[in-house]
């Protein structure tokens, strides 16, 4: 059985919640920023370019700080403020 690192897994996991939820902040002001300008793509690129610098910088630097259970907790992470992001943007943000 592999031994399972839960120290590391939660440092991933404190990391990867935090800087996924820059992520999707980011990506809601980037859309709402390019849909009131006249070029959007300019817009959308550069948001895009800055947030996936931010998103694989963090992760490589837990990954080197913490180990590869760090990286795990890191992306489980992400994917769960994914859904959670994604739930909020189809029903509405709450008052």
């Amino acid at each position: 059985m592999i031994p399972f690192e839960w120290t590391q897994i939660m440092i991933g996991i404190c990391a990867g919640t935090a800087i996924s939820a820059l992520y999707f902040a980011g990506l809601a002001y980037g859309m709402r920023i390019a849909l009131r300008t006249t070029s959007p793509i300019r817009i959308l690129s550069i948001s895009a370019t800055l947030r996936m610098v931010m998103l694989l910088g963090a992760g490589w630097v837990v990954t080197t700080q913490s180990g590869p259970w760090a990286f795990v907790g890191y992306g489980a992470a992400f994917f769960v403020v994914r859904f959670i992001a994604t739930t909020v943007a189809r029903i509405g943000a709450p008052a």
